[in-house]
């Protein structure tokens, strides 16, 4: 894999898939980029370039811990458009990793094309989803086989008495088949402590953030699973009402991968928002513009201007 220097010296690794225009994938977890794949067939219309984050997958862990802080990360962002000579970047992050690439849109405006949001975290703007919000949706899946253990599960991560994170992973997909119990298993964070100091102290000012994005020209998407428990579409709208021109789209059946889901709709929305090809007319896509979204968009959404210590991301 190819690798760049980080503003500190940590050497970062990344991988190069497809041919295209380039798209800079920002991974969640934070954990090794390998769980987004080719994003279920993007790679035919874009060159995915995609980073390890810093001490996960082929990027070397760094001497200064405190550097796993999100904020910390937008640097490495920054670094990459910078070795890649690129003037502007079109940019995706998935997750955990949408914090990062909203935290970068925030500082680099100019920097960005598109920003696409895929099963998007809201830390970063403080919008807390809720434990009646994830319960609510999790009562979608009543008719699986596997909800009664699982919706055990969440009730008790929810009041504070479980921690068994393993049993509501079903949540988390469309279809809970061999395929998304294995990519669940290769794509579990294997740095604990990256992931313990993603959120430090420190890492998020939502109230800054939210003030830069009203500012925000590039066209935006936000892409969410209609399943997708991390990412629920309400909190999701809400952020997309923060945009001045976004983008929202919930993907029928599909869950926090919304790519290994359904390939097919989310390549053919994805790519068209990109410029590829036309959209596939079984994503329900809403405009969201504030004035359209704005008021539906916070029902079942609370809005914080700090993020609350021990919030969950799936």
């Amino acid at each position: 894999m190819p690798t760049f220097c980080a503003p500190d010296g940590t050497r970062l690794a990344y991988r190069v898939t497809g041919d295209g225009d380039p798209l800079l994938c920002v991974p969640g977890g934070p954990a090794d980029s390998r769980y987004l794949g080719d994003l279920g067939g993007l790679s035919a219309h874009r060159r995915l370039i995609v980073p390890d984050p810093r001490g996960t997958g082929r990027s070397a862990i760094p001497d200064d811990r405190s550097s796993y802080r999100c904020d910390r990360l937008v640097g490495d962002v920054e670094a990459l458009r910078e070795h890649l000579r690129l003037p502007r970047v079109d940019l995706l992050g998935h997750s955990a990793g949408a914090n990062v690439a909203t935290q970068y849109a925030a500082r680099y405006p100019r920097n960005v094309s598109r920003l696409a949001l895929i099963g998007p975290s809201t830390r970063a703007i403080g919008i807390a989803v809720t434990a009646e919000t994830r319960r609510e949706l999790a009562r979608l899946r009543s008719d699986e086989p596997w909800f009664p253990a699982a919706f055990a599960a969440l009730d008790a991560i929810a009041a504070g008495t479980g921690a068994d994170w393993e049993a509501i992973a079903p949540f988390l997909y469309g279809r809970w088949d061999a395929a998304a119990q294995e990519h669940h298993a290769a794509g579990r964070p294997g740095n604990a402590e990256a992931a313990a100091l993603f959120a430090a102290e420190g890492a998020f000012d939502p109230r800054a953030t939210r003030a830069a994005l009203a500012g925000f020209e590039a066209p935006v998407l936000l892409l969410t699973g209609e399943f997708d428990m991390n990412s629920p579409p309400r909190p999701t709208a809400a952020f997309a009402a923060l945009f001045p021109d976004a983008t929202l789209v919930v993907q029928p059946g599909a869950g926090h991968y919304p790519w290994l889901d359904h390939p097919g709709p989310f390549v053919a929305t994805t790519a068209a928002f990109l410029g590829s090809r036309p959209p596939d007319d079984r994503a329900a896509v809403i405009p969201a513009t504030r004035t359209e979204v704005a008021d539906a968009a916070w029902r079942g959404a609370e809005r914080a201007d700090t993020v609350p210590d021990g919030t969950a991301e799936f």
